[in-house]
């Protein structure tokens, strides 16, 4: 009896450990920065096999990224997705792609005005160019801002309020293009404050998904099919564009994004974003977020 007894303590004992340490992983996951880094993970795993992928590769990877999303916030953080949802996605998608292009293309002329840039028709098969080009800068547009305004932005807000995960994310999003073709130091500052600052604050205005990618899709795509390099990188484009004077002016080999001209630009809609997003309680204390 007595060593009965005792094995079946111990076996109780294992069993409530395991218990333990299983209240505690859970507990980890559901954590802002726990979901924040599933997330991430699954997505980042979804963009690094899709995003060269040929034909409708990326799309695909796109719609798998979208799924991993949503399976991290509704099972593991426990957390609704309102900044996914269909009602209003057109119309969210589209503003966001309207101020994107609108974005590159004034961008774009005020860099020509001033001398930078000249283009000529490069000749290459519309449709081919425009699918390409569309597929991948889908994949790139909604796997990004699913890691970087859906999972971070929203996690590191919770933690410590909007301006701080702000901040954070912005910066972030540059260190993330220093492996880039040409990055700089320049070049890293250059996207944290355009793209991060502005994806960060759009996000915030808006809570939309949809408006985000919208924006990051429009503006790698213009950019892209305008023959600029994206980035650093240069895909087949239905123009090519002739670089003249100072990298300053025009961004040189990395892109339109490390101009001062569309760097200006960007962070003007970033404070105009972030002002619309305190009038409608998009920033948020920590205390707020957490509600």
């Amino acid at each position: 009896m007595d060593t009965t007894s005792a094995a079946q303590q111990e076996g109780s004992g294992r069993d409530e450990d395991r218990d333990e340490r299983g209240g505690r992983l859970r507990r980890i996951a559901r954590s802002p920065l726990g979901w924040m880094l599933t997330g991430t993970v699954g997505v980042g795993l979804v963009a690094g096999l899709t995003a060269t992928g040929q034909g409708p590769v990326p799309v695909l990877g796109a719609a798998a990224a979208w799924a991993v999303y949503w399976l991290v916030m509704r099972r593991v953080a426990r957390r609704s997705t309102p900044e996914m949802a269909w009602r209003g996605a057109g119309r969210e998608a589209l503003l966001g792609g309207g101020i994107g292009l609108g974005f590159v293309l004034v961008s774009t002329l005020l860099i020509t005005a001033f001398g930078g840039y000249s283009f000529s028709w490069a000749g290459n098969g519309v449709m081919s160019v425009g699918w390409a080009a569309v597929t991948v800068q889908i994949g790139v547009a909604v796997t990004e801002e699913l890691m970087f305004r859906g999972l971070a932005l929203q996690a590191l807000e919770l933690m410590w309020g909007s301006r701080v995960a702000l901040v954070i994310t912005s910066l972030f999003f540059g260190v993330a293009h220093m492996g880039a073709p040409g990055a700089s130091a320049w070049s890293g500052l250059a996207i944290a404050l355009e793209a991060g600052l502005l994806l960060g604050a759009a996000f915030l205005w808006r809570r939309s998904i949809w408006f985000v990618v919208g924006l990051h899709f429009a503006w790698n795509t213009t950019e892209q099919l305008l023959g600029i390099p994206v980035s650093g990188h240069t895909p087949e484009g239905l123009f090519t564009v002739d670089v003249h004077g100072s990298d300053l002016l025009t961004g040189g080999g990395f892109g339109m994004e490390t101009s001062i001209v569309a760097a200006l630009i960007g962070v003007t809609l970033a404070v105009t974003m972030l002002v619309l997003a305190r009038r409608n309680g998009g920033v948020k204390s920590r205390r707020r977020a957490g509600q």
